[in-house]
C-alpha cells in the first residue's frame, strides 16, 4: 500500500474522506502482494476473461484445496480478470479473481495452486466480513477522534497554537489507520499459514507458494525498503518470505514435483492467454519458431488467426489436432476460427466435436449455438435454441448466450422469446432501460401468468443491477 500523504497538511474532511476511502479499499481486496490497493468500480465491475480450456485447469487446481478448507459446497469460482500484472485477491465469499499475467507468468502448476491456497485461506478465514467489521469500528473511532480533534483546534486557534490543533487532529486519525493496517497485516499471515496446511492437507508442495511470494518480495524489495512497516498492507517483504520459508520447508512435500501431464496443461494455458492477449511480436519472442514444441505451436496458432492470416491458422490447428486428436480445445480453437471469418456452416462440426470431448462445456455450447444461428439456416433453429437454454442453465450469468438465444427464438417465429431473451441479455450487461423495454413488449406477448410473463415482469420490476 502506498503510504498516505502527511497528515497535517491535510483538512480534517480531506482526512476523513482518504481515510474512509483507504480503508474501505482495504476491506475489498485482501490481494496476495500489491504494491497498492485499487478499488474498482462496483457500478461496471471487474473486467472478466472467459475461457473454458484455462477455467477447466482453475477448477481441477482449486476442487481438492477448497476441499481441504470444508468450502468444497460453498460454490467458489476462480474468476479471470482481464490484468496483466500478477496478482490475486478475494472480494467477497464466493470468488477468487486471478489476474491473467498471473497465469501467463506462473511457470509450474504448484505456483498458481499455491496462491490459490492462500487466497482460499482468507475465505476460510472469514477475513472480509471481519475486514468489513474493523472498517466499521475504526470509522466511529474516527468520527470521534475528529470531533476531539477539532475541539482541540479551535482551542488552539484561539490560544494561537493552530499546529497543536492540527496534531489533535492528525495524531488520532494516524494510529487507527495503523490498528487497521497491522488487523489487515496479520490477515495475511494467517492466510499465509492455511494456504501451507492446505497445501499439506492434499499432499502437495508449498514450494510453489513460496517460489511466488519470493519472486514478488524480491521485485518490490526496492520500493519496500525503508518504508514505515505499519503503513504497509502487508508485512515487508523479507518478514513475509521468511516466516513463509520455515513454513513451507517444513511441509514432508516440500520435494513433490507437479504431474508432468498437469504440467504439460499448464504450459499449454499459458500458451493460450498468451496467444489471446499478448502482441503478435510478444508471442514469437516467447514462442519463436524454433520452438517445435506443442504449447509453442498452440501460441502461434492463435496469434496467426487473430492477426489475419486465417488460412495459415486453420492449417496450423489442424496440426495441432493430428497431434492430439482428443483435444477439445483444438475443435473449439477451430470452429472460432471458422465462425470469426465470416465461416459458420463450416464451424458446427469442429464445434459439435468439441462440445462432446469437452462433456458438453456450456461456453464450448454457446459457441456452437453461436455457428448456428449465424448460418442463418433455419432448420437450425431448434437445435440452437435447445443447446443454448442447456447452456445457460449452467451459465445464467452470460449476456451472450441470451444474444444468441434471442437470434435463434427470432429466427423460429417466437418474439416473444426473442424479447425475453433479449431483455435478460441487456439486464445482465447492464443497460436496465434496455431491458425494462423488452420486458415490457414481451409482457404484451405472453399470455398473463405463463412462466414467460412471470420473467418478463421480473425484469420491469427489479432495481437496476450492480455487478
Amino acid at each position: 500500500m502506498t503510504p498516505a500523504a502527511p497528515l497535517p497538511s491535510c483538512t480534517p474532511s480531506s482526512l476523513a474522506n482518504r481515510f474512509v476511502s483507504l480503508v474501505t479499499s482495504a476491506a475489498l481486496l485482501l490481494a496476495i502482494w500489491p504494491t497498492g490497493i485499487i478499488a474498482q468500480d462496483s457500478s461496471k465491475g471487474p473486467p472478466l476473461l472467459r475461457d473454458a480450456e484455462t477455467e477447466q485447469l482453475l477448477r481441477d487446481y482449486s476442487r481438492p484445496i477448497l476441499r481441504a478448507a470444508g468450502l468444497e459446497k460453498q460454490n467458489v469460482q476462480v474468476v479471470i480478470i482481464n490484468d496483466p500484472s500478477f496478482n490475486a485477491f478475494v472480494a467477497d465469499g464466493r470468488r477468487i479473481f486471478v489476474n491473467y499475467g498471473a497465469l501467463r507468468e506462473s511457470e509450474t502448476p504448484n505456483q498458481i495452486i499455491g496462491v490459490l491456497a492462500h487466497e482460499t485461506g482468507h475465505l476460510a478465514g472469514g477475513h472480509l466480513s471481519r475486514m468489513r467489521e474493523q472498517v466499521a469500528q475504526a470509522q466511529t473511532s474516527m468520527v470521534v477522534a475528529m470531533l476531539l480533534g477539532l475541539g482541540a483546534a479551535i482551542a488552539g486557534a484561539r490560544s494561537g497554537a493552530g499546529s497543536a490543533g492540527a496534531a489533535a487532529i492528525a495524531a488520532p486519525q494516524s494510529m487507527i489507520m495503523r490498528t487497521l493496517i497491522s488487523y489487515q497485516r496479520q490477515q495475511e499471515e494467517s492466510a499465509d499459514k492455511a494456504g501451507v496446511k492446505f497445501l499439506t492437507m492434499t499432499g502437495q508442495s508449498p514450494r510453489g507458494m513460496y517460489e511466488t511470494f519470493k519472486r514478488l518480495a524480491d521485485q518490490t524489495f526496492y520500493s519496500a525498503h525503508g518504508a514505515d512497516p505499519y503503513l504497509q498492507s502487508h508485512p515487508l517483504p523479507a518478514e513475509r518470505v521468511e516466516a513463509l520459508s520455515g513454513l513451507a520447508h517444513s511441509s514432508p512435500y516440500w520435494d513433490k514435483k507437479d504431474d508432468p501431464a498437469l504440467q504439460h496443461r499448464h504450459d499449454m494455458m499459458r500458451a493460450k492467454v498468451s496467444g489471446f492477449m499478448e502482441r503478435l511480436d510478444t508471442v514469437y519472442r516467447r514462442y519463436p519458431m524454433t520452438d517445435g514444441s506443442l504449447p509453442a505451436r498452440y501460441a502461434r496458432a492463435i496469434a496467426t488467426y487473430l492477426h489475419g492470416d486465417p488460412r495459415s491458422a486453420l492449417s496450423q490447428i489442424d496440426s495441432l489436432i493430428k497431434t492430439e486428436p482428443n483435444n477439445p480445445y483444438f475443435y473449439e480453437l477451430k470452429g472460432q476460427a471458422l465462425l470469426e471469418s465470416g465461416r459458420p456452416v463450416d464451424a458446427i462440426a469442429p464445434l459439435r466435436r468439441a462440445v462432446q470431448l469437452s462433456q458438453n462445456n456450456a461456453l464450448i455450447e454457446m459457441l456452437l449455438g453461436q455457428a448456428l444461428v449465424a448460418s442463418e439456416n433455419k432448420a437450425y433453429s431448434q437445435e440452437a435454441i435447445t443447446m443454448l437454454k442447456a447452456a445457460l442453465a449452467r451459465e445464467p450469468e452470460a449476456p451472450l448466450g441470451y444474444t444468441q438465444l434471442a437470434m435463434a427464438y427470432g429466427r423460429a417465429g417466437n418474439l416473444a422469446e426473442a424479447d425475453l431473451a433479449s431483455a435478460q441479455a441487456a439486464y445482465l450487461r447492464g443497460d436496465n432501460k434496455t431491458a425494462r423495454d423488452l420486458a415490457s413488449r414481451a409482457k404484451t406477448r405472453f399470455a398473463i401468468g405463463t412462466p414467460g410473463w412471470v420473467k418478463a415482469d421480473d425484469i420491469v420490476n427489479t432495481k437496476p443491477v450492480k455487478n
